[in-house]
């Protein structure tokens, strides 16, 4: 009987002990079990224009613009219609305005 009291009167003493021991983790959510589409990246228009400005003069050109497209009739449509003020190259408003501006069509 003294043993168990002994006993039962120890692990009362230390479990409060290990438990001041053991620092708090949170717990991370457990992974999804079938796998979710990746998360569509936003790029940035200032390192997009960037990497098409190959001669970094400040301007993306018509040429710099399609040459690497797929599809270059796309590509020259897409030009165009960023080109606000129909000079032939893009400034960085013009790029990262997203095709908001475009030729005007004469009457």
């Amino acid at each position: 009987m003294k043993y168990s009291i002994l006993l039962s009167l120890g692990l009362a003493l230390s479990l409060p002990l290990h438990a001041e021991e053991t620092p708090a983790v949170p717990v991370a959510p457990t992974a999804p079990a079938t796998p979710e589409a990746p998360a569509k990246e936003k790029h940035d228009p200032a390192e997009m224009f960037k990497k098409r400005d190959k001669d970094g003069d400040g301007f993306v050109s018509k040429e710099e613009f399609t040459k690497s497209a797929k599809d270059a009739a796309k590509a020259e449509a897409a030009f165009a219609k960023k080109d606000a003020n129909s000079d032939g190259k893009l400034s960085p408003e013009e790029f990262a305005a997203g095709g908001k501006g475009g030729k005007k069509k004469n009457k």
